[in-house]
């Protein structure tokens, strides 16, 4: 007699065993966008095959509408021992991030589920050039260690700066970031740090909002023209990013082909495919509470393995697309923000300026930018100087706030946070990093300078300003980079 398979598991971390399918709830936020809230119990009871199939993990925001009420009647609903893990995000708007205001996003949390430890905590920050994150990871971190949060995550943070947050020292497990067969950003530079970091990636968007599944093989594209749900409008991007609908649809005939090999859905052959990528932990696939149940069909996912055929057939559909460009969570940095729980411009209002310019008031002409650092004000020097079009940035170190040095003695990790602050001191100026003309690059150790080369290509890549790397062995310690700009604001 056959039985049903069981999910895989995975220890993402020490006391923290996950099913490797976890439930993604964003669609509560689409089933309540018309002002109408579903009822916490009634949508947790029809959460409970999920549970008893094995599908004990489920992902959940803030925004998700009342996502986090729901997992947390679940909770209370479960028998002792057989209580779901419930991971949650927590997404502030970019500002101060004040131990004050990082412990009540966080109790906030606590108390919407109705649990004493958040078992995993993840963090999401809309905006590098805000050096607020650092500040908040530090306050959860402190969280962490008292016992309030079990264990920390990222969401939509691009290679470099998790990077960045694991040099300054955060406890980091996890960064849960767009994965699938038309978003494979995750493929390359995440995926070799979070290997060598013993960190897990957790994948969603597998299913690119549906579009991979048989309902959309052989379909024209005018059938898609009229799509209102917030998922698939953003995923029907990804599908445009990577050469359209032909594109998607010779993705979708492959993994037809494979899943009549295996007697499986097209949707278990691309959420197989990306469990079998390198530091895929788990992957994330939505339900609508009460509308559809797809816990039996995500069973099949863990019923058979993709061999060499199959992956054959899947990557020669796969190069006839092109690759969505940059790294992995820019879509969440640029307007309209528009994510699979809804366009959050209304919920971000705007993003806060990191600095201000102050005019001079003896020359109409002249503008100058402070950040704040102590040094500052003892050398009687600007951050940044605007002259009519003309913006110079003074020498800027990795330095948050008055004096803190970030990241000692990791030279790619501090050219991420300078050049982030430059594009701040810039943004203070009506400029951007695309206005810049000139950088000059101060090394301590000249044996940097690939690596500090390869930041600055990734910031400038598209804008190519003039730029000069010089070895400064004086350079002030624990300083490893120093980089100054140049920016002419181009006509309006």
């Amino acid at each position: 007699m056959s039985t049903s398979p069981k999910p895989d598991r995975h220890a993402l971390a020490p006391g923290l065993e996950i099913s490797r399918l976890v439930t993604g709830l964003w669609q509560v936020a689409d089933m309540e966008r018309g002002g109408q809230t579903l009822d916490p119990a009634a949508a947790a009871s029809a959460l409970g095959g999920y549970v008893e199939a094995g599908f004990d993990t489920f992902d959940m925001a803030d925004h998700y509408g009342s996502a986090e009420l729901i997992a947390g009647h679940l909770r209370r609903q479960s028998a002792p021992g057989k209580e779901p893990i419930l991971m949650t995000k927590w997404v502030p708007e970019p500002g101060a991030m004040s131990a004050e205001i990082v412990r009540a996003g966080v109790q906030q949390r606590l108390d919407r589920l109705g649990v004493e430890k958040i078992d995993l905590l993840q963090f999401h920050w809309w905006s590098y050039e805000h050096p607020g994150y650092i500040d908040a990871l530090d306050e959860l971190a402190r969280m962490r260690d008292e016992g309030l949060i079990g264990h920390l995550g990222l969401t939509n943070f691009n290679t470099d700066h998790l990077r960045l947050l694991l040099a300054h020292g955060i406890p980091l497990v996890s960064n849960q970031v767009s994965f699938s067969l038309l978003d494979r950003r995750a493929a390359g530079d995440m995926a070799s740090l979070c290997t060598d970091k013993g960190i897990g990636v957790l994948a969603y968007g597998t299913l690119a909002g549906g579009f991979l599944s048989e309902k959309w093989l052989g379909v024209p594209e005018s059938d898609a023209e009229a799509i209102a749900d917030w998922s698939k409008m953003k995923y029907r991007r990804f599908i445009d990013a990577i050469g359209g609908w032909p594109a998607l649809q010779a993705v979708l005939q492959a993994l037809a082909d494979v899943a009549r090999r295996h007697d499986v859905s097209i949707p278990n052959v691309a959420t197989r495919w990306v469990l079998e990528q390198p530091a895929v932990a788990a992957v994330v696939v939505g339900a609508r509470p009460g509308e559809r149940a797809h816990w039996e069909d995500n069973l099949q996912v863990f019923s058979f393995a993709l061999d060499e055929a199959d992956r054959k057939r899947i990557d020669d559909a796969v190069q006839q697309t092109k690759p969505v460009p940059g790294d992995c969570g820019d879509e969440y940095r640029r307007p309209p923000f528009l994510t699979a729980s809804g366009d959050l411009s209304d919920h971000l209002r705007s993003l806060p300026r990191v600095y201000t310019a102050q005019d001079d008031p003896s020359r109409p002409d002249r503008a100058h930018v402070a950040s704040g650092s102590a040094w500052e004000s003892i050398g009687g020097y600007a951050r940044a100087v605007k002259l009519g079009d003309r913006i110079l940035v003074s020498g800027t170190t990795a330095t948050h706030g008055a004096s803190t040095a970030i990241c000692p003695g990791d030279a790619a990790s501090q050219t991420v946070f300078i050049l982030d602050k430059i594009a701040a001191a810039l943004q203070a100026c009506e400029a951007n990093l695309a206005d810049v003309v000139r950088t000059r690059v101060y090394l301590r150790d000249i044996g940097d300078a690939e690596a500090v080369a390869r930041v600055h290509g990734r910031y400038f890549a598209d804008v190519r300003p003039a730029n000069a790397v010089i070895e400064v062995a004086g350079l002030v310690p624990p300083y490893s980079v120093e980089i100054e700009a140049e920016a002419i604001l181009q006509p309006s």
